[in-house]
């Protein structure tokens, strides 16, 4: 007779064995229509599984995550359903879930097309009609592999194979149509609904791995409601016109080239914008007591390996072996080399917190599919700092960071911020006693904040704990960008101490502190975010002086120098063409103001405005126009 427990502490007893089903009808009719999952002492079930112990119970509809998750694969599922009805002979591999959909690759020589996409949906959505009941199965391993072998299936044979031999091999039907999964399911075709879209094919190497046959994979989306579905859609629509790769050729911010892969030839004006950043958060780190510092880009292996990060990073690190056989790397993070700084000269407990910040080139080798313009680059800068202070100070240091970080999100325009604290990965280097330390010490720190936060098991760095701060863009996406990591090993593995009040010498305690993350990536988020449409003060280019006339050049170049003298940037536009060709042009190019010249601006020492995105002009006497748009010429925490 098992007890099932409920979220909110309520119990029921049940005379026998129960399914999820029964609980959810227990709990209510309406419950039950939009039960998908239960969760059974944390597990995911489906709804007929069979509970005969004392449990608790909570049961997820798609307005629950794990709900709208199972929804996505059971979609994948009848994807390969599908494909395999209207084109038989097609092999299935794989088909997970991925965020805000799923995809299922598949073995055909035939390439899918357009047309095929269109053929696919509408034979899913049919097969949604039918409402075909799912139903789980566990089969002996050798009749398996022997099944889907005889079926012609050798890829699921495969993957059965590399099941370990403790695993179950489950199986689950659609109707007659079934596939090895782990599940859970829904309980038939019908409650997936059609709130899907199949959104494009792609070539994908069977199990990621170059050396193997390449496969087409499928991507789609799934929701729990058709306003669900459209709001996505138009998302994706708008994050392609905002696709930052698009707008930084249109913009003329910089380039890609296969001589040079995952690295950036930056622009003038994008160049000119990394500096601002740059300069931007300068300013804000000198205020708030960093002393800024540079090491070298190469450093000899010894000291990776006395890191740790010779055997963490190894793999994806740039090495060469100098004449007198010497390996060396480039240094894909900069924290050795700042602990090296800081290990000159004698440190006192008076020291304390130490604050060093660097804006350090680092090179990381990823895989050429995994390259994606700005956003994943295998050269980057980042904006790290490192604080060395003791135990005592850690929770009060980490939140003066937090705060700085989230006062600079606001100024560039991310007011939403999430924290997600990740603790101890199985790989890791320290004592689990100075884990327990350090995860105390921020979790602490966490939750003085206030703010939202989530914890993500087994996700920090390998020398400590992490904050992640995720931020969320004008269309709703979320970026993670800065972290903030407690490290109790890196110090002490590379000899770094101070003397403390009882002169006792000791090992500093060292947040490691990135608030971009990386200034090429965060650049990228930044064009998305705002389109191209940058804000006044952090625009590349910030006016565009045109001539209406020849006549007016002379006077156009003035203006122009009176502007750059007032610390806002220009240039003058001589080229050979019309004023609306010009306006075009510059207005592609997201220019915040254009300056009209002509007779009445010569004759009144005014210009004539006209903003991005508005017909509108605005005539304006210039010293006014000056002293107007030099205030704006500021970080918003500084006006």
């Amino acid at each position: 007779m098992p007890t099932i427990t409920l979220p909110d502490g309520n119990s029921f007893d049940f005379p026998n064995k129960v399914t999820g089903l029964d609980v959810a009808e227990k709990i209510s009719k309406s419950l039950a229509k939009e039960a998908m999952v239960i969760s059974v002492d944390g597990e995911l079930k489906d709804l007929n599984f069979q509970i005969e112990k004392n449990c608790s119970v909570k049961i997820l509809t798609s307005k629950n995550e794990e709900g709208l998750e199972t929804i996505r694969h059971d979609t994948a599922h009848i994807l390969a359903m599908a494909v395999q009805e209207l084109f038989p002979g097609t092999q299935v591999t794989i088909g997970p879930v991925i965020e805000n959909g799923f995809y299922y690759d598949f073995a055909r020589k035939e390439p899918f097309t357009e047309g095929d996409l269109t053929k696919i949906e509408e034979k899913m959505k049919e097969i949604v009609d039918r409402d075909e009941k799912t139903k789980r199965e566990v089969w002996d391993r050798d009749k398996a592999i022997k099944h889907f072998k005889n079926k012609g299936e050798l890829y699921k044979a495969e993957l059965i194979e590399s099941i370990p031999q403790n695993e179950e091999v489950s199986i689950y039907f659609h109707g007659a149509w079934h596939d090895l999964c782990r599940g859970p399911h829904l309980s038939s075709t019908g409650k997936i609904g059609k709130f899907f879209k199949l959104t494009k094919v792609a070539g994908a190497y069977w199990r990621g791995d170059s050396n193997n046959e390449m496969l087409q994979r499928i991507y789609g989306t799934s929701w729990a409601s058709q306003k669900d579905l459209d709001n996505y859609l138009k998302r994706i629509e708008e994050a392609e016109k905002r696709d930052h790769r698009k707008l930084g050729k249109e913009m003329d911010l910089f380039h890609f080239r296969e001589e040079s892969p995952g690295s950036v030839f930056w622009h003038e004006k994008g160049w000119a914008l990394f500096q601002k950043l740059i300069d931007y958060m300068r300013m804000k780190q000198e205020i708030a007591g960093y002393k800024e510092i540079n090491t070298p880009e190469v450093l000899d292996r010894t000291l990776w390996e006395k890191s740790g990060h010779w055997e963490k990073f190894g793999a994806n690190m740039y090495t060469s072996t100098t004449p007198d056989e010497k390996v060396f790397a480039i240094k894909p993070m900069n924290c050795p080399g700042c602990i090296e700084v800081f290990n000159q000269g004698l440190k006192s407990y008076k020291d304390l917190p130490l604050k060093m910040s660097e804006f350090g080139k680092v090179h990381r080798y990823e895989p050429s599919g995994a390259l994606h313009g700005l956003l994943r680059v295998r050269a980057f800068t980042q904006d790290d700092a490192h604080i060395f202070c003791t135990e005592d100070q850690i929770t009060k240091e980490c939140l003066i960071v937090t705060d700085l970080i989230l006062e600079i999100y606001k100024d560039l325009g991310f007011e939403n911020v999430i924290l997600k604290y990740s603790d101890r990965p199985e790989k890791r280097v320290g004592d689990d006693s100075i884990w327990d330390k350090a995860e105390s010490a921020l979790l602490k720190a966490v939750k003085a904040t206030k703010l939202e936060y989530s914890i993500n098991k087994g996700e920090g760095a390998f020398y400590g704990p992490k904050i992640e701060f995720v931020l969320r863009d004008a269309i709703g996406r979320d970026w993670q960008c800065g972290t903030l990591q407690v490290d109790f090993n890196l110090p002490g593995r590379l000899g770094a101490s101070y003397i403390d009040k009882d002169g006792t010498k000791k090992v500093p305690v060292m947040l490691h502190r990135a608030l971009f993350g990386s200034l090429e990536r965060f650049i990228g988020i930044l064009i998305e975010n705002y389109a191209g449409k940058f804000p006044f003060w952090i625009s590349p280019l910030q006016t565009v002086v045109i001539p209406i006339s020849e006549d007016f050049e002379e006077y156009a170049k003035k203006v122009s120098n009176k502007i750059r003298e007032a610390g806002i940037t220009s240039m003058v536009d001589l080229k050979n063409h019309n004023l609306n060709y010009k306006i075009r042009d510059h207005s592609l190019a997201k220019i915040p103001l254009l300056i009209i010249c002509g007779k009445k601006e010569v004759d009144s020492n005014s210009v004539t405005i006209r903003r991005l995105d508005s017909n509108k002009q605005e005539n304006m006497e210039l010293n006014s126009f000056l002293k107007k748009f030099s205030a704006l010429n500021k970080a918003p925490s500084n006006i």
